[in-house]
This record gives C-alpha cells, sequence and structure tokens, in this order.
C-alpha cells in the first residue's frame, strides 16, 4: 500500500469505533470539562432520600430489618447475625434494638429521616425494633402490623412440646 491510502484509509477507521455507552458518554464530557448531567444510575446513590419504610421482622430465631424507599427500593438492612449475634442470643430484645439502630444509621447517613414502620411476626424484638429506629434519631410516621393471621385457612401444625 502507498502512503495516499494509508492515510486515507485511517480516518475512517477512526470513524467505525464502537459507539460510546451514556456512562462512556458522561465521563468524557466530564473529562472535556463541559456540564454534566448525572445518570439515572448515580442520582439514585447521590440524592437523599427524606421518607420510607422500615420492614421489622421478628421470628422466634432471628429479628430483621430492611429499610426501603416509598417504592420499595431497598436503602438499608441489617439482621441480628449481621449485629453480631449468635445462637439463641438472636432471639433477644436487645439485639432488636442494635439491629433496628444498624439499619437506621444506614439510612440516616443517605439523608433519610422519616420512616413508616410495618412489623411481622411475633419475636421478642417486635417493639424493641421500633423503640431502636426512634432512637438512631428518625420520626416514626406509622407502625402497622403485617402478621399474617389465617382466617380458617389451611390446618395448623400440631402444638409444640417442649
Amino acid at each position: 500500500m502507498s502512503e495516499e491510502t494509508k492515510k486515507e484509509t485511517a480516518p475512517e477507521a477512526a470513524d467505525n469505533k464502537p459507539a460510546m455507552t451514556e456512562g462512556q458518554a458522561i465521563l468524557a464530557e466530564a473529562d472535556a470539562g463541559k456540564a454534566v448531567a448525572v445518570d439515572a444510575k448515580r442520582k439514585g446513590r447521590a440524592k437523599s432520600i427524606p421518607a420510607g419504610i422500615a420492614f421489622i421482622r421478628s421470628s422466634f430465631n432471628n429479628t430483621q430489618v430492611s429499610i426501603t424507599d416509598i417504592r420499595g427500593g431497598v436503602i438499608a438492612w441489617s439482621s441480628a447475625g449481621r449485629a453480631g449475634f449468635k445462637g439463641s442470643r438472636k432471639t433477644t430484645a436487645f439485639a432488636g434494638t442494635m439491629v433496628a439502630q444498624d439499619a437506621a444509621r444506614q439510612a440516616v447517613a443517605k439523608g433519610m429521616h422519616e420512616v413508616e414502620v410495618r412489623i411481622q411476626g411475633i419475636g421478642a424484638g417486635r417493639e424493641s425494633a421500633v423503640r431502636g429506629i426512634q432512637s438512631a434519631g428518625m420520626h416514626v410516621s406509622s407502625i402497622k402490623d403485617c402478621t399474617p393471621i389465617p382466617h380458617n385457612g389451611c390446618r395448623p401444625r400440631k402444638r409444640r412440646r417442649v
């Protein structure tokens, strides 16, 4: 090939680059020093979320707390096992308090300050988890018990003998 044909084909090769993704285009604009509109993925992380829903699931073996935004996307979560409790100590009211405080601190760090509480289950950490959310600095707007109760549905298991 002569030098003229090499020069002619080189710009064409530059035009055949694969298309940039939206994220790469944003980074390229940021490098160029232009004003950048933040894409949807990053906007969710950077934006503060003022209100949400706290789901508390308290069973005989564990207490789990997950705090979501209004649409249901999980912002923060914690459980007694994650908080460092093992065995029968996971079932205690103190573990429920610590779990709720841990999850609430994560949510407060992301800008949440008001929460609606929905409780499910009959474990020992029910009420103490609500108190833990309040002590972490969040305002509890309402408390709703969502424990499933059968209305003469399936036959229950045999009674436990201890």
